[in-house]
Order: structure tokens, then C-alpha cells, then sequence
């Protein structure tokens, strides 16, 4: 290729970047196909917004499934979503993704809305030992869950007041769900005699606090168990008759299956980060009600 026909191509190369580039700014937020386009940080959000926005949006995840919160980075695609989106959606908590990267992802698209879905939730501790920090994982309660819907369902209106009226319908319909699904935890719930629920990754709280279980986690502050603390863990299994430890996918189990070999136990998967949210929840209310 001589030096005229090079020179061309790169003309051609830069001229086709400007171009796209001035696309996703002057896109307003809309993805190819004129719905708005939303971001979120964890997966149950995606249901959240979806329920409310339906066929009006698009919605992108950030931390996707199998990934860990805590420690994920987003990578170049992601971001470039962010910058061609009209709204993010963050949890507003302590979560170490938000903690890390948030800034980066406002600064990305500065004229996206952010919408804290946490906002007026009152956040609790995170362990006796941390409590200088609170525990990011809100979500996990329906009770919770319903004030992140409005939360979004107000976003939404500020980003595309024309659907105001499609999105409340598509709110109060979720919010009817969620109202259904906190009624039948309460019930199936009800009663329980062994309320301790030992976990692996303390992402459970907010649900124990709110169906008056309580959560015994094995790991605290992204730290294994010591030798030490295993045994205590194992005395109190024995003491309190605890034969189900609780894994999440994002973590190893080894621990969890030290203990469970332990005690004559078994060792449960379930997910905080599931994106099918009312569905795990019903999952996730009858495997602790069978404790």
C-alpha cells in the first residue's frame, strides 16, 4: 500500500470514529431502538427496572451474574454503555463495585441521571466488628425491594416524563408482587422454632431483620474463618441443631463444607445476586423455613 492510499485510510478511520462519536452523545440516552437506555449495578435491579420501565427501556448490567461485587471491574463495553446511557441505577450502599467505580462511571456520562435506589432505607451494620460501615446488600428484602422500585419508577419519570402514566401502572403492578411475596414469607415463615440461619457471606441481614430470623455468617469482612473460628462455628451448629450452611455462588465453599462435614450437615446454594428476583426469593423463603 503506497503512502496516498494509506493516508486515505486513516482520513476514512478517523473520520468514521468522529462520526459514531458524535452519534452517542447527541443519542440522548436512546439506545437503535429509541428506548431508553438505563444501567444497573446488580442484577436484581435488571427486574426492577424492567418491571417498571417495560418496553421502554433498555437495561444494562454492570457486575453480571457469577461475579462478585465486591471485587469486579467493569470492562471498555461497559462503560461504553454508561456513556450512551440516560440513567444509571446504583444501590447507594457501601457496596465495594459503587465504592470503586462510581465515580469513574459518573464522570463517564455527565449528563446521565443517577438515581440512589437506596435512598430512604435505613441501612444497618454491617458485623459487630465493622461497625464503622454498613451492610450494602438492601435488596434481599421485599420490604426493602418495594422502596427501590419507587425509587427507580421516580427516575424514570425525570428521564421520559411522557411515560408517567405507563410506568405507574407498571409500578403499582410490581409493587403488588412485592406485597404478595412479603405476605407469603411472613406466612410460611411463621412459627419457626430454629431461627439462626448460618451463612457463608453475610448478604442475608436485611431479610433476618425483617422476618425475625438471624444471620450467622461464616466469613467476616472478605476474610476465611480461622481455624479458630471454625470450631466455634461448629460448636455453635452443634448447640443450636444446625444442619444447612448456606453458600453463595460467588464464594468458595470450602469452609462451608468443613463445617457442614463437621456437624453431619449439608452444604446450600443459594443467591443474593439472581436476577430473577421474586422468584428466588420464594426459593430462597422455603429453603430457610426447612431449617
Amino acid at each position: 500500500m503506497n503512502k496516498k492510499r494509506l493516508l486515505v485510510v486513516i482520513i476514512i478511520l478517523i473520520a468514521a470514529t468522529a462520526v459514531l462519536t458524535y452519534l452517542a452523545s447527541q443519542n440522548g440516552g436512546q439506545s437503535n431502538n429509541g428506548k431508553i437506555g438505563v444501567v444497573v449495578s446488580v442484577a436484581p435491579e435488571v427486574e426492577f427496572v424492567k418491571a417498571v420501565g417495560g418496553d421502554r427501556v433498555n437495561v444494562s448490567l454492570m457486575v453480571p451474574p457469577g461475579a462478585d461485587p465486591h471485587t469486579y471491574e467493569p470492562l471498555p463495553n461497559q462503560l461504553r454503555d454508561v456513556s450512551q446511557a440516560k440513567m444509571y441505577v446504583e444501590v447507594g450502599t457501601p457496596l465495594e463495585f459503587e465504592l470503586n467505580y462510581m465515580d469513574r462511571i459518573k464522570s463517564t456520562n455527565q449528563n446521565m441521571l443517577v438515581v440512589n435506589s437506596s435512598q430512604g432505607i435505613e441501612l444497618i451494620p454491617n458485623t459487630a466488628e465493622h461497625e464503622d460501615s454498613s451492610d450494602p446488600h438492601v435488596w434481599v428484602s421485599p420490604k426493602k425491594a418495594r422502596i427501590m422500585v419507587e425509587n427507580i419508577y421516580q427516575g424514570l419519570v425525570r428521564v421520559d416524563p411522557a411515560g408517567q402514566e405507563y410506568y405507574a401502572k407498571n409500578r403499582d403492578q410490581y409493587l403488588q408482587q412485592l406485597d404478595q411475596l412479603d405476605k407469603n414469607i411472613t406466612e410460611t415463615l411463621k412459627g419457626k422454632e430454629n431461627t439462626k440461619i448460618l451463612v457463608y457471606h453475610p448478604a442475608w441481614a436485611y431479610f433476618c431483620n425483617d422476618y425475625h430470623l438471624e444471620q450467622i455468617a461464616i466469613e467476616s469482612g472478605g476474610k476465611e474463618p480461622t481455624s479458630q473460628e471454625i470450631a466455634k462455628l461448629v460448636d455453635m451448629a452443634r448447640e443450636n441443631n444446625i444442619k444447612v450452611i448456606f453458600v453463595e455462588p460467588q464464594y468458595s465453599p470450602q469452609a462451608a463444607q468443613v463445617i457442614a462435614s463437621e456437624i453431619g450437615g449439608q452444604v446450600v446454594v443459594i443467591d443474593a445476586l439472581d436476577r430473577n428476583y421474586l422468584e428466588n426469593i420464594r426459593k430462597v423463603t422455603e429453603a430457610f423455613s426447612k431449617i
